[in-house]
């Protein structure tokens, strides 16, 4: 047997139900994941599983190894062992990274009463959860650069999304002044640099903020969701920084006791139904990393 499909094997068998989020059961012939199990949870069929840890498939995709990776809650050395393993190169370093650590997967399994979701440092949505979904809309219906949250501010704009006077004028700036970061941070990807070619010939908003050279994080911001189906909810938005891989954990709150708390409580209610969790780290992007969003 070959060492890819060993390993693919054990890992599969070490991951269980309860760590993905699934009932374990009954009649169960392992405390690990079934085929298909895995097979869903990578978006493959049940058979290219099989004939993978047969050794009857190989090269497999990029795509559907970064797939595997985060559905077997691999870290990024063992992720990049299953790489070699089925001969293809590991992310290079030089890259913005999207593989969602085991840490931040167990942050999103947990926190399912605010509505959070996880960016790349060039702000492609990688990640989130049901109630994320139900504020913003399905993340998983965007495509390419609609993906990435300062395109979609800058190009594309939000609707029915507000912010205070305040962060009216400082997310924009702090938008692109935390891309600028990246970019110096990975010079050797070139969707991130196509991602701000594009940014500068198509928005003279975006052009007038990169031409300052301002280098920050963004970290928070107050923003009001005006068309869910509870109606307006005023959010408090922190960005938290996961250095390991280099993610952005955002995460939504609300004031305890306000209306916007009871409007929350009730999109958690109503809202969620059509949307499952996501983890989407593998979708592939045009132009850019990885993904959507209106982070911070």
């Amino acid at each position: 047997m070959s060492e890819f499909a060993t390993v693919l094997r054990s890992w599969r068998e070490r991951v269980s139900p309860a760590e993905v989020g699934l009932p374990a059961g009954a009649g169960r012939r392992t405390a690990g994941l079934r085929r298909e199990e895995l097979a869903a949870l990578a978006g493959v069929s049940v058979d290219y599983i099989v004939r993978l840890e047969q050794g009857r498939a190989t090269h497999p995709s990029s795509q559907l190894l970064g797939a595997l990776a985060v559905a077997l809650r691999l870290t990024d050395t063992e992720r990049d062992h299953l790489f070699r393993a089925a001969g293809a190169a590991p992310p290079s370093r030089g890259l913005v990274p999207q593989h969602i650590t085991p840490g931040v997967q167990r942050i999103l399994d947990r926190l399912r009463d605010v509505p959070l979701a996880v960016f790349t440092a060039a702000h492609d949505i990688v990640a989130w959860n049901p109630l994320w979904a139900a504020m913003h809309g399905d993340p998983s219906t965007y495509v390419g650069l609609e993906r990435n949250v300062v395109w979609r501010h800058f190009v594309l704009g939000h609707d029915g999304v507000e912010f205070d006077e305040e962060h009216e004028r400082a997310f924009p700036a702090d938008l692109a002044a935390d891309l600028r970061v990246a970019v110096g941070r990975y010079p050797q990807d070139g969707r991130l640099a196509r991602l701000v070619t594009r940014l500068r010939a198509e928005s003279p908003e975006f052009k007038r903020h990169w031409a300052g050279a301002r280098v920050a994080e963004h970290r928070s911001s107050r923003k009001t969701f005006a068309g869910t189906p509870a109606g307006p909810i005023t959010v408090d938005c922190d960005t938290l920084s996961v250095p390991d891989g280099d993610l952005r954990v955002v995460v939504y709150t609300v004031a305890p006791g306000s209306a916007d708390e009871a409007r929350l409580d009730l999109l958690r209610v109503t809202g969620l139904e059509q949307f499952p969790s996501a983890p989407l780290s593998t979708v592939p992007a045009a132009g850019s990393a990885g993904s959507v969003g209106s982070a911070g």
